[in-house]
């Protein structure tokens, strides 16, 4: 009987500290305006796109499509397909909104690297634009590392621009990739 009791209490006890820690509980984070825009990036596009190999390269056409989607309304996750000179190349973004830095972040990997870039950007005044910033290896001097910037543009709500540059030694921006991606559905 006595353990019965003792049991019953326990239980009850439990209970009790379990409905104190669920009325204390956080309540569960929303979707802020700056992951609502991301959700923009999110579907079926088709891409053209120009790339420079090098300073003295000729452009190179790189015809493919993204898929993008959200996850949890906090992330975006989006794949590349591409062909370049030849080559089919197949990149992952995943890109977010950190509350705690006010700030976006992601990261990116793809078939040609064992590099992972991590991100960090900002929109523009006019929220068009998400540009993002990352440290990765130098494509001019092997074993050293640039600051390399990625662009998103919105035109319009089926047709967004994408610009990479890479900064030189001069701290200018080398543009190596433009192109556009345009809603497919």
């Amino acid at each position: 009987m006595k353990l019965l009791m003792v049991r019953s209490l326990v239980a009850g006890l439990l209970v009790m500290a379990g409905n104190l820690l669920a009325q204390q509980a956080e309540p569960m984070p929303k979707p802020t305006a700056e992951h609502q825009w991301l959700e923009r990036l999110s579907g079926e596009w088709s891409t053209d796109a120009e790339c420079k190999m090098g300073p003295d390269q000729p452009e190179v056409q790189c015809i493919g499509s993204l898929s993008s989607r959200m996850v949890g309304g906090f992330w975006l996750l989006l794949e590349m397909k591409s062909e370049i000179a030849g080559h089919t190349m197949t990149g992952i973004q995943t890109i977010g909104f950190d509350v705690g830095k006010d700030k976006f972040v992601g990261t990116w990997i793809d078939s040609s690297s064992s590099f992972m870039w991590k991100y960090e950007g900002s929109l523009d005044k006019d929220k068009t634009k998400l540009t993002l910033e990352a440290e990765g290896p130098n494509f001019f001097k092997e074993g050293e590392t640039a600051t390399f910037r990625d662009t998103y543009e919105f035109k319009s709500d089926d047709e967004f621009a994408m610009k990479s540059q890479m900064q030189g030694e001069d701290g200018r921006w080398i543009t190596f990739m433009t192109g556009t991606a345009t809603r497919r559905n």
